[in-house]
C-alpha cells in the first residue's frame, strides 16, 4: 500500500520513506556532524560527508592520479579531462560540466533567488553572494592588504587592489595595446576608439580596428601570393 504526502501528493513505498520525505517540506535536518556541526536531512548524506574529515580518498583519477573522497566528485573531475559538458540549458542551450552549475544557471531565466538577506530582504542566486552581501551590513572587512593595511569585504576586491602595488595590468585594449588594472577600466576606455581603425596594412593601405584583424588580413595577402607562385 503506497503512502502519499499530503503536501505534494508524492507517493512513497512505506511509512519510513514518507517520514523522511516530509523533511523536504519541514527543512528538518536531524543528523549532525560531530566534527564541523554541519547538519543533514538524511543519515546517508552524513555518512558520505564524514569521509571529508577522515582524509580518506579512495577514488583516484586514472589520468592525473588526483584522489577524491566521493565517487561523484571523481565523476565530475573526469569531465575536466574530456571537456565534456553533458548538462545543457533547454532555454539558451548553454552547456555545463556539472548538474549543479546548470541548476544555478536556470535561476538566471527563472529569476529565482533562494538566498535572502534577513536584514534588507534582497535575494541572491548563490549562498556565497549572500555571505558577501551580509558584510555590507556588518561592516566586516576580513581581507587586509599587507602593504598598505587597507581592508576589504571581498577577497576578489583585495586581489584587484594588490595590482596597484604590483603594477600588474592584465586587461589590454586590442586597439591601442594600453593596459588596465581591471575590466571595468578597460570598458570605460574602449569608447574612445569608436570608429577608429589605427591598424593599417602596408600592402594595400586598408585599415582595421585591431591588430588581430590586421594579422588575419595579412595572412590573406600571403595566401594570394602563395597561390600565384
Amino acid at each position: 500500500m503506497p503512502y502519499t504526502c499530503d503536501l505534494c501528493n508524492k507517493t512513497l513505498s512505506d511509512n519510513g520513506s514518507l517520514l523522511r520525505h516530509y523533511r523536504v517540506h519541514t527543512k528538518e535536518k536531524p543528523f549532525s556532524c560531530d566534527v564541523c556541526k554541519r547538519i543533514f536531512a538524511k543519515k546517508g548524506r552524513l555518512k558520505s560527508h564524514l569521509i571529508v574529515h577522515s582524509k580518506e580518498k579512495p577514488y583516484s583519477c586514472k589520468i592525473c592520479d588526483k584522489g577524491f573522497a566521493k565517487k561523484a566528485s571523481l565523476k565530475s573531475h573526469l569531465l575536466t579531462h574530456t571537456k565534456e559538458k553533458p548538462y545543457v540549458c533547454d532555454v539558451c542551450r548553454q552547456a555545463f560540466q556539472r548538474a549543479y552549475h546548470l541548476k544555478v544557471h536556470y535561476r538566471i531565466h527563472t529569476n529565482e533567488r533562494p538566498y535572502v538577506c534577513h536584514v534588507c530582504n534582497k535575494g541572491f542566486i548563490l549562498n556565497a553572494a549572500l555571505k558577501y552581501h551580509l558584510k555590507s551590513h556588518t561592516g566586516e572587512k576580513p581581507y587586509m592588504c599587507e602593504i598598505c593595511k587597507k581592508k576589504f569585504a571581498r577577497k576578489f576586491v583585495l586581489q584587484v587592489h594588490l595590482r596597484i602595488h604590483t603594477k600588474e595590468k592584465p586587461y589590454t585594449c586590442e586597439i591601442c595595446s594600453k593596459t588596465f588594472i581591471n575590466k571595468p577600466a578597460l570598458n570605460v576606455h574602449l569608447p574612445i576608439h569608436k570608429n577608429e581603425k589605427p591598424c593599417v596594412c602596408n600592402l594595400c593601405n586598408k585599415s582595421f580596428k585591431t591588430l588581430q584583424s590586421l594579422e588575419r588580413h595579412l595572412s590573406f595577402h600571403a595566401e594570394r601570393k602563395a597561390s600565384k607562385t
